[in-house]
């Protein structure tokens, strides 16, 4: 059961800035004050910065394979199974880590509020909340990103009161030594505060269920990064010149304390309540994004196929969301939180490194369908710096987190050979590329096909008559160059048997109508154009030929043909037909994308793929 289309450009947008404004806010400024100082600001900033490739590859893969999974899906499609196995796995570990370390920050602030909460209450606050959120995930995805909106909208509203209030009582003593720690550590700071930054590109693992996904994901992506960039900038620059040094360094309610100086005590129930909202904002987020990827992988068969259950009354993965509730009751009920946040930090710099590299692949194996309503800037440029700076941060995390995401890489290998192996036979992206590369015959791989459905699905396309004619058209692939009159031979002994009229009288109707005027519409393009007896009758032909055809007093050769015949009854559909063709030849890579077909079959998706106008049914 597929997924319905309920998120727009506010419920992106939110999902994504709800999972960014964290504990990586309310939280970690004081820690990040302890290792780079006054200067802490622009190490949040330089963190805003290098989140960009990975958001920009994730928009590009959404809007070109919108499907659940987000980071598993991508991945899967252009590496393989075990790449897949092993990203479906850390996707969904590490946005469900998030999760319940924002539902254990909201039992942590509950106190600022109720004094007298002992640790016992503050987990169970947190469970109710994972409860709370796992029914409204079931009930309604669309409530979901209501949800989200609200919330984001009261949290930045809040932020903004903390940001105007504040900025006038900040003093120009305290960042006299800005930069007094060095480069170096400002930047060793930026890979620890970029985790505050992971949430943005979470949204990739619901893009199933975005409306007009092709605008809406880049844009909602791009809008969350500037808005949430310059609020960390603001409010981080707000509690360094607000707090002293002792006071902020180590600290683990920077801005609530910083509210409390110049706001007082509602500043502080102020500034808890948008922590409590901001933990909120990602634990809700969060099992929305994480339940996705069991759901994908069990799609695929990489897990039993019970987990992609989807309920028929709310139209949601709810064993999946289960699942994940489950798992993170589990952690909030029982683990130690430090190292697990390093290890979900690290599995979540590799799948940005995947993204970026499954990026390069996707492009560089050429596959036609591979059709992104948003293409990445500066390829491949961009997709190498991003690797190389995530595998410089992944350096930075330490041993016990690196032991960690080898021993559970090892788990995931294993689960492969044991469970995945032998029942995945699909072609990757880099398989297709390497049979490329090794071999000069030409082959339709599988991922083509299903690219091509995803994008039917993706640009919400109802197949029209015009449509149905294509799909069932034959396609002549010329090597040429070759002259008019045998371009019409066989054309007439291909039409023979779908027409039932003799080929010799359709070689005589092609000639006469070109003897009449030129059939060549545009320089490269032909539509020469017939009437036979009979009721009922239309046909199309599609011809390439890439040497060129020579039609009698054309100075250039043509390349491309539509060859249509239909009795008079027809004449009003033979109009239609060329308008709908004129829609497709007018795309603006229509050429390069028809010269460059390898097969016949990938002309065909050229135009069952054009985004012209369809008649309504």
């Amino acid at each position: 059961m597929k997924l319905k289309r309920k998120l727009g450009f506010w419920g992106v947008f939110c999902l994504a800035a709800g999972a960014m404004i964290s504990s990586g806010l309310f939280v970690l400024p004081g820690l990040a004050f302890t290792g780079a100082g006054p200067a802490v600001i622009l190490s949040y900033a330089l963190a805003g910065v290098m989140v960009i490739p990975a958001m920009m590859s994730k928009a590009e893969l959404a809007t070109a394979m919108p499907r659940s999974g987000g980071s598993y899906f991508f991945i899967e499609r252009s590496m393989g199974a075990l790449p897949g196995t092993l990203a479906g796995l850390a996707n969904w570990l590490s946005i469900a880590l998030k999760s319940a370390f924002a539902l254990i920050g909201i039992g942590a602030f509950a106190p600022l509020i109720w004094p007298g909460l002992d640790q016992s209450a503050i987990k169970a606050i947190a469970i109710g909340g994972c409860a709370l959120f796992t029914v409204l995930n079931i009930v309604s995805v669309k409530g979901v990103g209501g949800v989200q909106v609200l919330l984001v909208v009261v949290l930045v509203c809040i932020l903004g009161v903390f940001v105007s209030f504040g900025l006038g009582q900040t003093r120009h003593a305290h960042f006299a030594e800005f930069m007094d720690k060095g480069m170096g550590s400002v930047l060793a700071t930026a890979g620890m505060v970029f985790v505050a930054f992971g949430g943005l590109t979470k949204v990739a693992s619901v893009a199933e269920e975005v409306h007009r996904p092709g605008r809406n994901i880049p844009a909602g992506m791009f809008a969350a990064v500037v808005v949430v960039t310059l609020l960390y900038v603001a409010a981080v620059f707000v509690a360094v010149g607000v707090l002293d040094d002792k006071t902020l360094s180590g600290c683990r309610t920077p801005l609530t304390l910083a509210a409390g100086e110049f706001l007082g005590s509602p500043g502080v129930i102020l500034l808890s309540v948008a922590a409590m909202l901001a933990f909120v904002t990602t634990a809700n987020g969060g099992i929305l994004a994480a339940s996705r990827s069991p759901m994908a992988m069990s799609r695929d068969g990489l897990l039993p196929g019970v987990v992609e259950k989807v309920s028929r009354r709310f139209a949601t993965p709810y064993v999946s969301i289960l699942i994940t509730s489950a798992f993170i009751i589990v952690v909030i009920a029982g683990l130690s939180i430090p190292n697990l946040v390093k290890v979900a930090s690290t599995m979540m710099l590799m799948l940005f490194v995947l993204v970026n590299l499954a990026v390069l692949i996707m492009r560089g194996s050429k596959i036609q369908n591979y059709r992104p309503l948003y293409k990445a800037p500066f390829y491949p440029w961009l997709q190498v710096a991003g690797i190389v700076v995530y595998l410089f941060l992944i350096a930075e995390m330490g041993k016990i987190p690196l032991l960690t995401t080898g021993a559970f890489a090892l788990f995931g290998v294993l689960w492969y050979l044991l469970y995945v192996r032998t029942r995945i036979v699909r072609e990757s992206a880099f398989v297709y590329m390497v049979k490329k590369v090794v071999s000069r015959d030409i082959y339709r791989s599988e991922l083509e096909e299903e690219l091509k459905q995803i994008a039917l699905e993706r640009d919400e396309v109802t197949h029209d008559r015009f449509d149905q004619l294509i799909s069932e058209c034959e396609i002549l692939d010329l090597d040429g160059p070759v002259p008019a009159d045998e371009l019409f031979r066989q054309a007439a002994r291909v039409l023979e048997p779908r027409l039932n009229i003799d080929r010799a009288r359709l070689f005589e109707l092609f000639r006469e109508r070109e003897n009449q005027s030129s059939t060549v519409i545009q320089p490269g393009l032909a539509i020469p154009h017939i009437i036979v007896e009979g009721q009922n009758v239309f046909d199309i032909l599609m011809i390439r030929c890439k040497q060129g055809v020579l039609f009698p007093d054309q100075d250039s050769p043509v390349w491309t043909i539509f060859m249509l015949v239909g009795s008079p009854d027809e004449r009003n559909y033979h109009l239609k037909s060329l308008m709908a063709i004129a829609h497709v030849v007018g795309a603006q890579d229509f050429v390069n994308r028809w010269l460059a077909a390898p097969k016949a079959e990938h002309l065909r998706d050229i135009v069952l793929l054009a985004g012209r106008n369809r008649e309504t049914p």
